[in-house]
């Protein structure tokens, strides 16, 4: 009777040893994804910021009544 029990913890013991390096993996693989992930979204927002100045710029200019109109100039091989 005590050694069907000791084989029951036995295997209760192995069963949590393989889910716990299964939650390891999983948390492993989570890390890594959370990691690029965040690498991606730094990368967007400083193209965006690039894109948001860009934008600021052309508007700037299309607001400044010195500018000239890029369809009245002459291309550069005239």
């Amino acid at each position: 009777m005590a050694e069907k029990h000791t084989n029951a913890i036995i295997t209760q013991i192995a069963d949590l040893e393989s889910r716990v390096a299964f939650q390891d993996d999983t948390i492993e693989t989570l890390n890594q994804l959370v990691t690029q992930q965040f690498h991606q979204i730094q990368q967007l927002e400083h193209k965006l910021k690039l894109l948001g100045e860009r934008f600021q710029q052309l508007q700037e200019r299309n607001d400044d009544p010195s500018s000239t109109n890029p369809a009245d100039e002459v291309p550069p091989h005239y």
